[in-house]
């Protein structure tokens, strides 16, 4: 009886095993459409413009055998020299600490190899916003007259660079397109729509910059300032679908 058992439930489980319905295997699809061609193009573009801004950093650096005394003298002579520039018609809004430094100075002896403090330095340079490129020269004058010694630097730039912006731009497209559209004919076919316009800009916009120091004579003569031209460079990058010739 046993074995007759163990024999029935095996064929009820067969029976239940061949009447369950199998699934059809799935069948791959793919909705992925085969790749376009495509042509790239890059180029770039520049346009002139003059400036009409200015920034003057004017530094003054004094010593003394102490911290207080190098930083009260440097005080009183950066304090004359923004008055200065502020009787010559420039707003106080437009001058601004750009650094400030306390350091001190000191000495190597080379035949006891010992370093020792002589003295203090202190460093005090502002940051004049001349809106007006012919006061340049007078800012610059009258600085160096009130007790100034350095001219860290002097940078040049535009206040309205959008229109020359966009004319580089406008070239630099123009001869994207020119150069893909050359590209499709030589290939055999014709240039398609738009897929991707990027742009970046060359260069930093300061078109001129100095850095001197300078001695405590300084000639009576107006120093002369030419701001020059300003040149701005921009780079596009451009993807257009190609269609080939049927």
């Amino acid at each position: 009886m046993p074995l007759l058992s163990t024999l029935w439930r095996s064929s009820l489980l067969l029976l239940i095993i061949a009447l369950v319905p199998r699934r059809a295997p799935a069948q791959a699809t793919s909705g992925a459409s085969p790749s376009r061609p495509e042509i790239t193009a890059s180029s770039t573009g520049e346009a002139q413009l003059t400036p009409d801004r200015a920034a003057v950093y004017i530094g003054v650096q004094t010593r003394a055998s102490t911290a207080n005394a190098a930083a009260r003298d440097n005080a009183q002579r950066q304090r004359a020299i923004i008055d200065a520039i502020v009787a010559l018609g420039i707003p106080r809004e437009q001058i601004s600490t750009e650094n400030y430094t306390v350091a001190p100075d000191t000495r190597y002896d080379q035949q006891t190899q010992r370093t020792t403090v002589t003295g203090y330095v202190v460093g005090n340079v502002v940051r004049v916003e001349v809106r007006r490129i012919d006061q340049v020269g007078s800012i610059l004058d009258t600085a160096l007259a009130k007790g100034a010694n350095q001219i860290n630097s002097l940078d040049f730039f535009s206040s309205n660079s959008d229109s020359a912006r966009h004319e580089a731009l406008g070239q630099a497209v123009a001869r994207a397109r020119s150069d893909a559209e050359a590209m499709a004919r030589a290939a055999g076919g014709s240039l398609g729509a738009l897929v991707e316009l990027g742009t970046a800009d060359l260069g930093p916009r300061p078109v001129y910059r100095m850095q001197v120091a300078l001695d405590a004579a300084v000639s009576r003569a107006p120093t002369p300032i030419e701001p020059g031209q300003q040149k701005i460079q921009v780079s596009v990058m451009a993807r257009w679908l190609f269609i080939p010739r049927q």
